[in-house]
């Protein structure tokens, strides 16, 4: 098995992640108030600057609504919170939320076609060079991790075409997209095989976007990403039935 990075987390990450879990999983409902931090850190057997930390972070994403003085009391994070909780709630305790999944995958159809057609729009014929230099990566690629890295030089290539299309809210959207799926690479190149071993529909992609063919692009890019899709969201409905 080719060794993997390590991952170093805090005492502040698993604090976070546990409180994550008990909101998320529906232990403390909205408008609960939390634990004192001095009960906190005695619970969870950690410093109170630790459970202080956590809740900060927790606060800044929308998680908790934290009162100077106060009570800290739990939000309803599908309102409060932003994309870049996206990647926390996709794996927690070591497992993949499959609704969580679902959505990424989801939003992913329905952004890529948009952003390509918006890349089509606002690029010039400059950009096909940098396209065909990812696709030529993804066609030349070979060996026991050939997967993996066609899926690398297909975020290389799908960021290329976020930068062309000049939407900061698009850009936000990739990044925390993006965030949430590099963590499993490896474990979806089997299933992303279908997707990103489509050198020709890259290239058909690439030359819609670098001739100014928006429609033909969004197209295209449709192409690209359903098969993909929809064999990980049939797969992600056989392991919700299991």
């Amino acid at each position: 098995m080719p060794l993997q990075p390590v991952i170093r987390r805090t005492v502040p990450d698993d604090v976070f992640d546990q409180v994550l879990g008990e909101v998320v999983d529906g232990a403390l409902a909205p408008g609960e108030s939390l634990p004192s931090e001095r009960r906190l850190a005695e619970v969870l057997g950690v410093s109170r600057p630790a459970v202080r930390e956590a809740l900060q972070r927790m606060a800044q994403t929308g998680l908790l609504l934290v009162r100077q003085g106060g009570a800290t009391t739990v939000r309803d994070f599908k309102r409060s919170a932003g994309l870049d909780l996206l990647p926390r709630l996709l794996v927690r305790s070591g497992s993949l939320d499959a609704r969580v999944a679902r959505s990424v995958l989801e939003a992913r159809l329905a952004i890529g076609p948009a952003v390509a057609a918006l890349a089509a729009e606002r690029s010039g014929p400059a950009l096909g060079a940098a396209l065909a230099e990812c696709t030529d990566a993804l066609a030349a690629a070979d060996g026991p991790r050939a997967g993996i890295e066609r899926q690398l030089h297909a975020l290389e290539y799908w960021d290329r075409v976020v930068d062309a299309a000049d939407s900061i809210a698009f850009r936000l959207m990739f990044n925390s997209l993006r965030a949430a799926y590099e963590p499993a690479i490896e474990a979806l190149a089997p299933v992303m095989a279908a997707e990103v071993g489509q050198v020709e529909a890259y290239r058909l992609l690439s030359a819609a976007i670098a001739g100014g063919q928006p429609d033909t692009a969004r197209a295209a890019a449709e192409s690209v990403l359903r098969p993909a899709t929809d064999s990980l969201l049939a797969a992600l409905s056989s392991l919700e039935e299991g």
